[in-house]
């Protein structure tokens, strides 16, 4: 797809004294900063090739021109580029006032700003990449922690596009079988073999689901791990978060309630982002105030991937909210057991809640704080298993799960005896909700619209 006109942005300025990176991509691009180049001819020179000379704000061959600084230009011509068409760079000095006067020359000159995301989108739209690695651009941009940007290369690089297209090529060739059945339907033949087929949806079901449920991991490490602190008023709290963060973030005070509201703080553990988050203690109380905070701490519990709940006697409160704990990571820990002497004996606690981890924990000594931040580490990187491609985005998720519902729809069909015709047409919708992943099909424009721009401009 060839655009008629040529886009620009300021890709990337790391400020005063830094450089600024000025990006033009489109047929005219070459021509444009030509006109305000003075240096080598660029029209002559090869692509992947760097030049030095000077930058102009208008046509300086025409006189009247102003210099705005020496810069660098590189070239990337035709396919060669990002984008799939000649873009060239300008990097110049990193003073915003420098960055945008460039930008204004090369509007000036023809060019016109980007929109967000337009780079890539014009990339996707030129064949550079598919949906889902222009999405992981994106996602690549907005990395705040190594794995999260472990994911998101790997899927630049074509992780998700790669395990997608295994799955649609069998599909197709079942598919074009069923299709061939049609044209032969008063011979009454069958092409596609029908153990076979069942064999391929079962084994790509399974292959789908895990994707599917590699989205929850994935997620949690692309937005960071919610996790709830609760326990009852003084169980140690906001002493614990405080410890975590190694800085005194949250108020610590003998009075009971002092905690009214949420504080919600990041935390890094070996490239997983934890969004650790202190609550009002809870309790019965007639304090209006304190009563919105005890109601927003057991939401918090809600939205929690994993619960951390302090306590000095009793364990009551994992009774009380036991239907919100369901399907979480809960660490029930007796907090400051410095100051009663010793841990309680976890064995009654283990047999009570099975599925929750029990030990003591003082935040004054330190003592088992690593054993919590192990834990978290442990089980959020054994979630991820064997599975080699992980699914971050929803929209990908949602068209993996309207597919797996197609496919068991061919599933019930064939246990149903229904003729190939029928069973064709959910192999097709199989076919298609794998394809909105990566762009195998016609992508509505609003759609492309909603997804690029949320990208930054320049990229």
């Amino acid at each position: 797809m060839l655009f008629k006109d040529t886009i620009v942005a300021i890709s990337t300025a790391a400020g005063v004294g830094a450089i600024g990176l000025v990006r033009l991509s489109g047929a005219q691009s070459l021509a444009i900063v030509s006109q305000l180049f003075a240096g080598k001819a660029l029209e002559r020179q090869a692509t992947h090739t760097v030049h030095f000379g000077r930058l102009y704000d208008r046509p300086h061959k025409a006189g009247g021109a102003q210099l705005i600084d020496e810069v660098v230009v590189t070239l990337f011509l035709g396919n060669k580029s990002f984008t799939g068409e000649d873009t060239v760079e300008i990097a110049a000095h990193g003073s915003p006032y420098i960055l945008d006067q460039v930008l204004h020359a090369c509007i000036m000159a023809g060019a016109r700003l980007a929109a967000p995301g337009e780079f890539t989108q014009r990339a996707f739209l030129n064949g550079k990449m598919d949906l889902a690695q222009a999405e992981a651009v994106g996602d690549l941009i907005a990395a705040e922690n190594k794995a999260s940007h472990e994911i998101a290369l790997n899927q630049m690089r074509g992780g998700v596009s790669s395990e997608l297209a295994a799955l649609r090529e069998q599909l197709i060739n079942f598919t074009a079988l069923m299709e061939l059945e049609l044209d032969f339907s008063d011979e009454d033949v069958e092409f596609a073999d029908r153990t076979a087929l069942k064999g391929l949806i079962q084994n790509l079901k399974f292959k789908i689901q895990n994707l599917i449920k590699s989205f929850e991991y994935g997620n949690a490490i692309k937005n960071g791990v919610p996790v709830a602190i609760i326990g009852k008023p003084n169980a140690g709290k906001s002493t614990l978060l405080n410890a975590l963060l190694k800085e005194e973030r949250a108020i610590v005070s003998d009075i009971a309630g002092t905690t009214r509201d949420v504080i919600e703080e990041a935390i890094n553990l070996e490239g997983i982002t934890f969004r650790f988050i202190d609550t009002a203690g809870i309790r019965n109380t007639e304090d209006t105030i304190e009563a919105i905070g005890v109601e927003r701490a057991k939401e918090k519990v809600q939205q929690a991937k994993v619960v951390i709940h302090l306590y000095e006697q009793d364990t009551d409160i994992l009774d009380e909210l036991s239907d919100s704990l369901q399907d979480k990571l809960v660490f029930n820990l007796q907090s400051k057991v410095d100051q009663s002497g010793a841990e309680n004996d976890t064995a009654a606690l283990q047999q009570r809640y099975p599925a929750y981890q029990h030990f003591g924990l003082s935040v004054k000594t330190h003592q088992n704080l690593d054993r919590l931040t192990d834990a978290l580490v442990v089980h959020f990187k054994a979630q991820q298993g064997n599975q080699s491609v992980i699914i971050t985005n929803i929209r990908h998720k949602e068209a993996l799960q309207r597919a797996f519902e197609a496919l068991e729809q061919v599933d019930t069909g064939m246990q149903m005896g229904l003729s190939g015709d029928l069973l064709s047409l959910h192999l097709k919708d199989a076919l298609y909700q794998l394809g909105t992943i990566t762009g195998k099909i016609e992508v509505d424009r609003d759609i492309l619209g909603a997804i690029f721009g949320k990208f930054c401009i320049g990229k």
